[in-house]
């Protein structure tokens, strides 16, 4: 369990689900694949944590489930008790995405792009940010953790 205040915590609509994170976010990634926009009933806006950092304060209404047509193999978590779309992990990675939106005060974090846009609806384009018609690829530019 951490010791030192969170740098943000957050939860699903009803609280059966609250988080704390003790250390840096990303900034936000918007993916408009067809699992997320199906998940979350538009594209998915996410942040994400080192996984190390992110304690569960709440979880009785965490669920977790196959993503199923993930190419990294990723699980989604929600609440099972109010529907929020929380979380996405893949196995081998050392981070948690976040819906941006779960965050208790989303202030000061910058949407760094757009993926997956082959996949997106056409009434959801994003307009003055980078976009990428698959996943964020090697060579855009790092993003930042602040």
């Amino acid at each position: 369990m951490k010791t030192f205040a969170p740098t943000r915590s957050g939860g699903c609509l009803c609280g059966a689900v609250r988080y704390a994170v003790h250390g840096p976010l990303r900034e936000i990634l918007v993916c408009h694949c067809e699992e997320c926009r199906r998940w979350a009933g538009r594209a998915w806006a996410a942040t994400a944590a080192r996984a190390a950092d992110l304690e569960l304060v709440e979880a009785r209404g965490l669920r977790w489930l196959a993503s199923p047509r993930s190419e990294s193999a990723a699980r989604r978590g929600f609440c099972a008790e109010c529907g929020a779309s929380l979380f996405w992990e893949a196995p081998g990675r050392d981070t948690v995405s976040i819906g941006a939106g779960t965050l208790d005060d989303p202030a000061g974090l910058r949407v760094a792009g757009h993926i997956w846009l082959e996949q997106g609806a056409g009434w959801e384009t994003p307009e003055g940010l980078p976009a990428y018609p698959l996943g964020y690829p090697g060579d855009a530019p790092t993003l930042a953790w602040g």
